[in-house]
């Protein structure tokens, strides 16, 4: 494949326990063994998935197999501490994907504050830091989420789904801590409409690359992505055709140096295969 100015940056998403212990670790050896980063935001609470609300939440979970128990990423501080060591971007993901992705619209702002605060203070305890970024369960946001993340003095956000880095604009509200949307269709937003095996599912991505920056999430979970190789063979295919690899933070910074962060608008829209409506940024203008 050709370069034509593509990057990527890859976004891992940890929600569960097993995701934490199995799909992280597998995560963190595919990408050290091609010298990769990528930033990665962690759940720090108990893992509630089997209490999940939404009915499209809680089948994606069962399809990832994700078991209910006690604690996340504060279960083996040392996975955590693993990926900060190999010098991959992390931040906090929530303290309860459920609750942020199938309340956060009935949660007012102390509770969002709440729910950030607990994350941020569990990371610091664990890597002797607080987070300086955050990406929000289920791509949701709301005017008071992000005005609570703009009170926490996050460096970027990587809460909704878009084209380029950008300030966010809601309720008619210009917020101060820009985003780094995620570009391309999640995994299981692709599998069986279309895409039924691995390497169909590597090419459809492929296809989908563009010009600038490509952000790519996966959730920890789904492990289709290691047991097929899948993961493995996307990478490889980008670096034979000599695309660049960013964090999200790298990216960020690499937009500053190109120019000024456009402002844009944040919506929330639906989008076929998940339920409920995710954050867009507005590109129509």
């Amino acid at each position: 494949m050709e370069n034509n100015n593509c990057s990527i940056a890859i976004k891992i998403d940890v929600s569960t326990l097993k995701g934490y212990r199995e799909g992280l670790p597998r995560l963190l050896d595919i990408l050290a063994e091609r010298r990769l980063k990528a930033s990665i935001f962690f759940a720090m609470g108990a893992d509630n998935s089997g209490q999940a609300s939404r009915k499209g939440f809680i089948s994606r979970m069962f399809r990832a197999c994700a078991l209910s128990t006690p604690m996340t990423a504060g279960s083996n501080p040392d996975l955590l501490r693993r990926a900060l060591d190999e010098g991959h971007d992390c931040g906090i993901h929530a303290w309860n994907p459920v609750t942020w992705q199938g309340h956060l619209t009935e949660l007012p702002r102390a509770a969002i504050r709440e729910q950030l605060e607990k994350t941020m203070e569990l990371y610091e305890q664990i890597v002797g830091t607080a987070p300086n970024s955050c990406a929000a369960p289920g791509w949701q946001a709301t005017p008071d989420s992000l005005a609570v993340q703009d009170e926490l003095d996050f460096t970027y956000c990587s809460d909704a789904r878009g084209k380029t880095p950008f300030f966010p604009r809601m309720g008619g509200i210009l917020f101060k801590t820009p985003q780094v949307p995620t570009t391309l269709p999640a995994l299981d937003e692709i599998w069986g409409q279309g895409v039924h095996d691995a390497e169909e599912a590597k090419d459809y991505y492929l296809d989908l690359l563009e010009p600038g920056l490509n952000v790519h999430t996966i959730h920890a979970e789904q492990e289709k992505w290691f047991i097929s190789g899948l993961f493995s063979r996307f990478l490889d295919t980008c670096l034979d055709g000599e695309l660049s690899f960013f964090t999200l933070s790298e990216a960020l910074e690499q937009t500053r140096l190109n120019g000024e962060i456009p402002v844009s608008d944040l919506q929330l829209k639906i989008l076929p295969g998940r339920d409920g409506t995710l954050a867009f940024q507005n590109t129509s203008v």
